[in-house]
């Protein structure tokens, strides 16, 4: 009864986001409150059942599978004869961190995002997060099948530019970057040696994780000496 009591209290006013579903995936929701707590971000954390958090964490993480799945579905029968890792690349470039935080200011979610009052300076991820939980909530509500065919006709088709996807060169600091933040862990891009003197010095560049060196490279310029060790730790940090 008191699960209950606070699933009624939690699904109060909840007219406008049964629209605000309906306009970003064009259905209307059967389990409201998914997609409300799919909106409630960590720093809005104030109730706990059984323990356990009541925000959009759990959702993320589940979100975060779903669309990874269904991105790697579309691109692998969008390009045939393509091999693994352009097909890897092309999902990174899609479900990466910043194009997610980007998606979700062209859908509206930061009007719908339930923050604390430091929570929108303290977490630039939370328009991404979100909607990775969306996703998740998706899945949960209406299947997989049904998820798929919102994810790809509703957002990939309308919102990327695939072929632009294509020609993008992907930055691997920036991918690393993203994953630090989401897995809250302390990067740093330190030059550790320069050697030689004006246009002929050499900038030795080491990428540290959690105050460990991950890769080290070495360059003419430090951007150069970043962008090297930058992919050769992204390798590494793929199989954390």
């Amino acid at each position: 009864m008191i699960f209950l009591g606070f699933i009624k209290s939690f699904l109060t006013g909840n007219k406008s986001l049964y629209r605000s579903i309906k306009n970003i995936f064009g259905f209307y929701p059967r389990n409201i409150f998914l997609y409300k707590l799919a909106l409630l971000h960590r720093s809005a954390t104030t109730k706990k059942i059984n323990g356990l958090k009541v925000n959009n964490e759990r959702l993320e993480y589940l979100g975060d599978a779903v669309l990874s799945a269904i991105v790697a579905d579309y691109l692998f029968r969008r390009f045939p004869f393509k091999n693994e890792g352009f097909l890897t690349e092309m999902r990174s470039k899609i479900v990466s961190r910043s194009s997610l935080n980007k998606l979700s200011l062209k859908l509206g979610l930061s009007n719908l995002i339930k923050l604390s009052a430091d929570g929108v300076n303290a977490n630039r991820s939370a328009g991404g997060d979100a909607f990775e939980a969306l996703v998740g909530a998706l899945y949960l509500d209406k299947g997989y099948a049904f998820a798929h065919k919102i994810v790809i006709n509703r957002i990939i088709t309308i919102h990327f530019d695939v072929e632009q996807l294509v020609e993008a060169e992907i930055s691997y600091k920036s991918k690393i970057i993203e994953w630090a933040q989401k897995e809250k862990r302390e990067i740093e891009f330190k030059v550790i040696e320069e050697i030689g003197e004006k246009q002929k010095k050499l900038y030795h560049v080491a990428v540290i994780v959690d105050g460990k060196t991950l890769a080290q490279s070495k360059d003419y310029s430090i951007k150069g000496a970043e962008k090297l060790a930058a992919e050769n730790a992204w390798f590494d940090i793929e199989e954390y």
